[in-house]
């Protein structure tokens, strides 16, 4: 063999061991390719927003989301009595609401591909789908997608030093049922799409945080995305964990 021949023989080798170890790569399951670990039971914080996420505000509060005419139209035709009738307080209970409520959520694998993520409120849960599936059918939680990335690290949070543990989780849900990015009927369609980005952090001598930023786009009743950060504290044992069913008290104030 002379050494062209050896040298296209190296060539073919080394392009072949690459296209095998891509082909690994994509071949490992999601929980193998996670680049954080944010199972576990988690308690929301609750430092700002007060307002709008530990009562429900008046009718016709909509200050900071950035409603069109026709999404201010359904906001003042919103009926707590009539939800209540019909059965349809859940409405307050789709993603870009629930990750808002009050209470814990417990994040587990349900299989190497799907995390799954459970609410007290409203005894709701949620599937984050990695790879490529048949979307589901529309419901309140939608179909939901998922893939890891990374992100540049040592960001500080709340000026505190925290830093990021060295990835991110990115979820897409699409499929939703028209529902309420707050409990007193501001709405979204079943034409929204809400991203969110999980990422870990830990705190010196405070454990570890669970930020997840959401961003809501839709068409139908925003004028731009509309975006939210809400805070997890792990929690080390389960025994807080309190179901409670889709409800919604009255307005601390009716207009």
């Amino acid at each position: 063999m002379n050494r062209t021949s050896r040298r296209m023989v190296l060539v073919t080798l080394i392009v072949l061991m690459s296209l095998f170890g891509l082909r690994s790569a994509f071949a490992q399951s999601a929980r193998a390719r996670a680049l954080i670990d944010i199972t576990g039971q988690w308690v929301s914080v609750v430092n700002e927003d007060w307002r709008w996420r530990m009562v429900t505000p008046p009718k016709g509060d909509t200050a900071s989301v950035p409603l069109n005419p026709a999404g201010r139209k359904v906001t003042d035709a919103w009926n707590l009595d009539a939800d209540r009738a019909q059965g349809a307080l859940c409405k307050a209970f789709g993603p870009p609401g629930l990750i808002r409520q009050p209470g814990r959520i417990r994040i587990r694998w349900e299989n190497d591909d799907t995390l799954l993520m459970d609410f007290d409120a409203g005894m709701q849960a949620r599937r984050f789908h990695f790879g490529s599936m048949l979307k589901s059918a529309r419901s309140l939680q939608g179909h939901s997608e998922a893939r890891w990335f990374r992100q540049p690290q040592n960001r500080g949070i709340f000026g505190r030093g925290g830093q990021a543990t060295g990835g991110s989780l990115e979820v897409v849900t699409t499929n939703l049922e028209a529902g309420y990015l707050r409990p007193n009927g501001v709405p979204y369609s079943e034409r929204a799409v809400v991203k969110e980005f999980f990422d870990m952090f830990t705190l010196p001598e405070d454990g570890s945080w669970l930020i997840v930023t959401t961003v809501v786009e839709d068409p139908e009743y925003l004028t731009q995305e509309f975006v939210i950060s809400t805070q997890f504290k792990k929690e080390s044992d389960s025994s807080k964990w309190s179901p409670r069913s889709c409800d919604i008290p009255d307005p601390v104030i009716s207009k």
